[in-house]
């Protein structure tokens, strides 16, 4: 150490007294440069260029090869916490391994998602864990353990939670406002973060494109409020793609630009992800919004700080470069990462059902596992596919299904059928024809303009082939023979060739179509087209290339553009603006059920594999539209169903499917997540016994469509939504998995619970495996709250059961084993009191249930607890925000102004909505009336407002029309109150109209009636 080295090099120093005296070392605009998600260099001071996000949410993504785990929802399925610390640790060793080869590989890793799996139709559905959020909140710590390290001050990598706040929609996804209520807010969407940021291994979050409650999540008040106070690490908040132009851009939430950037960083944005890797406009807008006031020098200095203190860290500004940077520390698809990789999509299975096929009788053994010297048909649409997602790496290794199987010593033959049909299309010109060789290879057997944008940075940006001749038309005997599946509401993909040699039909910048990629993908999916019958001279829409019949012609639009085909000289291609589009008609050669049958019907069993493309039908930008399997792959199940009753259906998807038929009438029935480089040993190794499946559901597979509420409804509690509060009957429920062996739970012993501040509920349980072989058991501790919870008072809605905690764990067969499950009593027991602001546990009788499943309660013991009694609402003393009702009916929660403060409109202007708030202390216990004063606003034209206390008459009050949303003003009047009462009473305010009712408080207020707030 020589005595020229600064203080921020100095590891003997504290870090922030290092930290500060980088700050200080910095001119004003080097600080601010410090705020985009590229930062430039510094070399006066030798300080790196850094930048902000390298994704690896069950792996290193967009960087090339790297070990490929399973999706996240299939980790979730894991339910184990000590896994994901395994994982998490092994792409941390990934992301630093591959940071010396590559500096472009990031150390703030933007992982993992920690959304709720609130909605199966959420696009996104594969980036979550669960929909609980005490599982969610254990997974997330157990990864982001591994990829920060146990080092106490130096981070292996510095983890980002994804999305802040309350999102589950692609679906108008930057301009759509979610409505979430505030026990909602506290009970369910907060928890999920909460937990892994008081663990101490989070280094910030990222907030969503969407609004919540009117106000835009990247300038939500909640950052400062509840986020950052929830640990003493100075969190970062990086920003999501685009989001900070949003602002003023799509959402229109303020006026201009400079505006915008400023609300965010006064909100507590600390990196700005926008335009790339050029920092200009983000910057020029940060030194408007300075110049005229928006923010001040201190607003950039925190965020700055916050920034350097990360890299501090991770080892940046140590002269050695921290503990991470050491060799030793780094590994790169070890052998031990290929086991763990292989261990994760085994333990992610999840075995739906297990029944005697028809066949052998009631009486008879359950179909799995295979028996040595099976003979098997392997069928299906993904029986031959490892499929990958937006945000995996590319492969270093694969294996799928039909690998797995022909690979397995106790298999005796394999015998694969796609099940796709083989078609040929034709035109008035000629038939449809690939130039040259179909795989897509160029003549000197690379992979063209593809293999050179491997590792980008951004794979949005990445651009089809252009290297390859386009289709074309000609005569008959050079017709390619196309693969064409519908991946569900008619998107079809079209393949020339077969299995994994084809290539699919891809539309380039230059809008020719070729036979050019290996899988669909990319931001906008170029190989994805939809055929619309002409009948009538007019195109049909909804109709499938595959449900046609033969000869009806067809016109096929390509989806990427919207544009139909057309066969022109120079090659296929979109059709340009009014341009005349190709009719096409169909010759079947062959038909994918047909094959299926044929290679069924002479099989021991049949494993029938059927799922999603992830780019497809339910992935970032876009929602899925219903919960059904696809018609192509239900056609395909049942065709191996009538040639042969022993048929097993794997489902290997990113989302669940109402597959109810299928597991009426299959014998077996099983659920993984695309699972990564080792998914098909992992199958193939549960299927024939080797290891006993032991994956849970992480949500709730549904019966029906009919069982969701609207996509963007938020309220879990008024919409019934989740395993906490849905009362009909799931398909199959949260937590479900069945074994090859069997357990059972005994004894449930609680300590005593006092309802001291702190207390932790404790169960202990006997977990046996009674069954003939080992296993692997997930015991799950639910609490619900009897009716006399609460003790007579007015409780809210309660869930029906509540996950409280959980242990994965392996015992041999026979073997018992006592364990402890353990959780903070004010979470689990506790509800949010709207009234106090805070957590209160009601007193009364709870049922404390240990289970198989949210469904599967195989003990119980009831306790006694004492808890906290409801106060009453004191509106004479602190006044009562409009959010905070107990009941809220037809209601939508906006923003009171644009910095904070929520405020109640109706969802439907033109049907009243209600608010109901119980105990409420007017301090006018019997007066005949007390005289409140409201603050409300009224947008565009007039509304109302009517306030009544039960047993007396209502008042209205009318809200004229204000200038704008956020004009709001005081109305003052008297309200009645009921003859003979007591010193609390209950108070509702329904509104009628365009009406955002603010607060309420007893008196004339501070302005008298109709004076601004």
């Amino acid at each position: 150490m020589t005595s020229e080295q600064p203080p921020f090099r100095d590891p003997r120093r504290e870090d922030g007294e290092r930290v500060a005296d980088l700050l200080g070392r910095l001119t004003p605009e080097e600080r601010l440069s410090m705020l985009h998600q590229f930062a430039p260099a510094v070399e006066r001071l030798g300080v790196s260029a850094f930048r902000t996000g390298q994704e690896a949410l069950h792996g290193v993504a967009w960087m090339g090869p790297a070990t490929v785990f399973p999706q996240a929802v299939g980790l979730g399925a894991t339910w184990d916490e000590e896994l994901l610390r395994g994982i998490g640790e092994a792409v941390g060793r990934e992301v630093r391994s591959m940071r010396t080869r590559d500096p472009r590989v990031g150390l703030n890793v933007w992982s993992p998602t920690v959304n709720l799996l609130r909605h199966p139709l959420w696009g996104r559905n594969e980036e979550g864990y669960a929909e609980d959020p005490r599982l969610t909140a254990a997974l997330a710590t157990g990864y982001t353990r591994g990829l920060r390290g146990d080092h106490p001050t130096r981070w292996r990598t510095a983890p980002i939670l994804k999305h802040w706040l309350a999102h589950n929609h692609e679906t108008d996804r930057d301009t759509a406002s979610t409505s979430v209520p505030p026990r909602v807010l506290h009970e369910y969407e907060l928890p999920a973060f909460r937990g892994p940021v008081r663990a101490g291994a989070v280094a910030g979050v990222m907030p969503a494109y969407n609004l919540v409650n009117g106000r835009p999540n990247h300038l939500s008040p909640l950052l400062e409020t509840e986020l950052r106070r929830w640990t003493e690490l100075p969190l970062v908040v990086c920003s999501d793609a685009g989001a900070p132009t949003n602002i003023a851009g799509s959402e229109e939430y303020h006026l201009d630009h400079a505006s915008g950037l400023g609300a965010a960083l006064r909100a507590g944005v600390d990196s700005f992800t926008d335009h790339g890797e050029d920092g200009g406009p983000t910057l020029e807008r940060l030194r408007e919004a300075l110049e005229r006031g928006l923010i001040g020098q201190e607003h950039i200095d925190a965020a700055a700080l916050r920034l350097l203190g990360m890299r501090l860290r991770l080892g940046e500004f140590d002269p050695d470069g921290g503990p991470f940077s050491d060799p030793a520390e780094h590994a790169f698809d070890t052998p031990e990462h290929r086991a763990l990789a292989l261990r994760a999509a085994e333990a992610a299975i999840v075995l739906l059902r297990n029944e005697p096929p028809t066949a052998d009788g009631a009486e008879g053994a359950p179909l799995l596992p295979l028996p040595a010297g099976s003979r098997i048909a392997v069928v299906g649409l993904l029986a031959d596919e490892c499929k990958l997602d937006w945000y995996s790496g590319a492969l270093l290794h694969r294996s799928t299904p039909l690998d797995g199987l022909r690979e397995h010593p106790d298999i005796a033959s394999v015998t694969y059928a796609e099940g796709t049909d083989r078609v040929r299309l034709r035109c008035a010109d000629g038939w449809l024809t690939v130039p040259g060789d179909p795989t897509g290879e160029t003549p000197d057997g690379d992979e063209g303009t593809a293999a050179a944008d491997e590792g980008a940075l951004d794979p949005a940006l990445l651009r089809g082939r252009t290297d390859l001749p386009p289709l074309t038309v000609g005569p008959r005997d050079g017709a390619e023979e196309l693969h064409p599946v519908d991946w569900g509401g008619g998107v079809l993909t079209l393949r020339a060739g077969s299995g994994t040699a084809g290539r699919y039909l891809s539309v380039a910048d230059d809008g020719m179509v070729r036979a050019s990629a290996r899988q669909p993908g990319g931001w906008v999916v170029q190989e994805t087209f939809t055929a619309e019958a002409i009948t009538g001279g007019a195109p049909r829409d909804g109709s499938t290339l595959t449900g046609l019949r033969e000869d009806e012609p067809v016109l096929l639009r390509h989806r990427g553009t919207g544009r139909p085909l057309v066969a022109a000289p120079e090659g296929l291609r979109v059709a340009g603006e009014g341009e005349e589009p190709t009719a096409f008609t169909v010759e079947v050669l062959a038909r994918g059920v047909d094959e299926v049958a044929a290679a069924a019907a002479g099989a021991d069993a049949v494993i029938v594999v059927a799922g999603n493309d992830p780019h497809i039908n339910g992935r970032e930008t876009e929602d899925r539209l219903t919960l059904a399997l696809p018609e192509q792959q239900d056609a395909l199940w049942r065709a191996a169903r009538a040639a042969n009753p022993r048929t097993v259906l794997v489902l290997s998807s990113s989302y669940p499917y109402a597959v109810t038929e299928a597991a009426g009438e299959l014998p077996a029935l099983l659920w993984t997540a695309h699972g990564g480089q080792a998914a098909g040993t992992a199958l193939a190794r549960v299927l024939c016994g080797d290891v006993s499946p032991a994956g849970r559901l992480p949500q709730t597979w549904y019966a029906s469509d009919t069982d969701l509420p609207d996509l963007l409804d938020y309220d879990v509690i008024g919409s019934r939504l989740t395993y906490l509060y849905h009362p009909g009957e799931p398909l199959f429920p949260f937590g479900h998995g069945l074994s090859y062996t069997s357990f059972e739970h005994r004894d449930p012993r609680p300590a005593p619970i006092t309802g001291g501040d702190g207390e932790v509920l404790r169960v202990e349980v006997t977990v046996v495996n009674t069954g003939d072989r080992a296993g692997e058991e997930v015991v799950q501790l639910y609490t619900r709250a009897l009716a006399s919870a609460g003790g007579g008072e007015a409780v809210p809605a309660r869930p029906l059961r509540a996950l409280a905690a959980h242990r994965r764990l392996r015992l041999e067969a026979g073997e018992s084993r006592r364990i402890a499950l353990e959780a903070p009593v004010e979470e689990v027991l506790g509800v949010w009191d709207p009234a106090s602001g805070r957590r209160r546990v009601p007193g009364g009788r709870y049922a404390l249930e240990v289970g198989a499943s949210s469904r599967d309660i195989r003990a119980s013991v009831e306790v006694e607890v004492t808890g906290e009694p409801a106060r009453p609402r004191t509106i004479a003393a602190r006044g009562l925000a409009a959010a905070d009702a107990d009941v809220l009916d037809g209601v939508e929660l906006v923003d009171r102004d644009r910095e904070s403060g929520d405020a109640a409109t109706p969802r439907d202007p033109a049907t009243p909505a209600r608010l109901l708030y119980r105990a409420c202390d007017l301090g006018a216990a019997g007066d005949p009336a007390v005289t409140v004063t409201v603050t409300a606003a009224a947008e565009g034209r007039p509304g109302r407002m009517e306030l009544r206390c039960p047993g007396a008459e209502a008042v209205e009050i009318p809200v004229p029309a204000g200038t704008d949303r956020y004009d709001h003003r005081r109305f003052t009047a008297g309200l009645p109150l009921p003859e003979g009462m007591g010193a609390t009473v209950d108070l509702e305010v329904i509104l009628h109209g365009p009406v955002r009712f603010a607060a309420l408080e007893c008196g004339d207020g501070s302005g008298g009636e109709a004076a601004t707030a």
